[in-house]
């Protein structure tokens, strides 16, 4: 990593930090020498590939992705296959955006971060977190653009953010805490959340022995966010894709699949050269109840 690097990207959380919080206390953290801190006294270390952990206490019981994994996610996502989503993802995000107000833009889960930097460059004079239980997560985030910061969080225990802080949160094929986002979301802040349906790599379940998306996921969804979040809109984003091999090993590595092993690869070296998925998700945005549409 150049000199420059651990720069850029201390000054992208020095940028949030008036937005972050202490996870011990809850007070406000400021910046200081590759640190952040609260008036407490709680310090935090920015570590030396970009990010800071947040994480405090017992070991959480949430396991984040692995390393192998998220290289998976990047190499299919650098070969464009989701550009239809990642656009439709920022343009949700982009809709509820003010020219010229400050925006803090938080993605939850955020995995490689390849989400949260497509809404940063749709969004120019926005901030943005990248929240993510995993390290290797953080490692990745804390590249993926210049006004993305990167924290390593569990937002299961809640988000380490100041009240009503975000303007927008997005929550994309990652698990979701409502009442943390309902609290850390301003009265008109959005929440977009990404959610596949029955239909994404449908194809890929009997040849390769992906996992099943569960056919009440919606209710769920919906039954999780009643009385805290309106809904807004809603679209759905469904395509084929052709995917050589290479790729399907990606996709099935990247994600739940991923557990299967030599197995599917195994299943894998049988298909054709090239097989024909579909990719198939709804982008919902949501408001926090009482907030103006």
């Amino acid at each position: 990593m150049s000199p420059a690097r651990p720069v850029a990207e201390e000054s992208a959380l020095a940028a949030v930090a008036e937005v972050l919080s202490c996870p011990e206390c809850d007070r406000g953290l400021s910046p200081a020498d590759r640190m952040l801190r609260c008036e407490h006294g709680h310090s935090f270390d920015i570590a030396r590939q970009g990010y800071v952990s947040l994480l405090t206490g017992a070991a959480t019981k949430m396991s984040g992705d692995t390393a192998a994994m998220l290289d998976a996610r990047a190499a299919f996502q650098g070969a464009g296959y989701f550009t239809p989503i990642a656009e439709t993802i920022a343009a949700a995000a982009a809709a509820g955006h003010t020219p010229g107000a400050t925006e803090v833009i938080a993605d939850i889960g955020a995995g490689t971060g390849y989400y949260l930097a497509r809404v940063l460059d749709t969004i120019p004079d926005a901030r943005g977190i990248a929240f993510d239980i995993a390290k290797p997560a953080g490692r990745r985030c804390a590249r993926v653009h210049p006004r993305a910061a990167a924290v390593v969080a569990d937002a299961w225990r809640g988000l380490p953010v100041r009240d009503h802080s975000l303007t927008t949160a997005m929550s994309v094929f990652a698990p979701r805490n409502p009442d943390a986002l309902a609290r850390a979301l301003t009265a008109t802040g959005r929440y977009v959340v990404v959610t596949p349906t029955t239909r994404h790599l449908a194809e890929l379940i009997a040849p390769v022995g992906m996992v099943t998306v569960d056919p009440d996921k919606d209710r769920r969804l919906a039954e999780a966010l009643a009385g805290r979040f309106t809904l807004l809109d809603t679209t759905t984003v469904e395509y084929p894709m052709v995917l050589p091999r290479a790729d399907i090993a990606n996709v099935v590595a990247m994600g739940p699949s991923a557990h299967h092993g030599a197995a599917a690869g195994e299943r894998i070296a049988g298909l054709p050269d090239t097989y024909e998925v579909t990719a198939s998700v709804t982008v919902a945005t949501y408001a926090p109840t009482g907030a103006p549409d």
